[in-house]
């Protein structure tokens, strides 16, 4: 496979896997995903933020998320997020120490 075939199947993969998230699977809480996985969606549009970055484009963290989400994140939270348990919240906290380098 050539580099801008791999580049194109990774491009779709991550399309999809952002078309699940936002629109299939809008139930799933952003807590559970860092509680289990160790990433959510606000790690995705961060990625996307930095990757931008990395290629010199001024991107804020708000902008990534809105690129992501597809709203903003008020949006997102008024129409999808749910209040998080005392339990949700003491598993993120070692959930973030553990996976997110970059806490700005």
């Amino acid at each position: 496979m050539d580099a801008q075939t791999q580049i194109e199947l990774e491009a779709a993969a991550f399309r999809r896997l952002q078309q699940h998230l936002m629109q299939d699977r809008t139930d799933v809480q952003n807590i559970d995903m860092m509680n289990l996985a160790g990433f959510c969606r606000n790690c995705l549009s961060r990625w996307y933020q930095e990757a931008a970055n990395e290629r010199g484009i001024d991107m804020t963290k708000d902008e990534g998320r809105e690129a992501f989400y597809g709203m903003t994140m008020d949006e997102w939270k008024a129409n999808h997020q749910t209040d998080a348990t005392s339990s949700q919240q003491a598993d993120f906290k070692q959930a973030f120490a553990e996976n997110v380098t970059d806490k700005s």
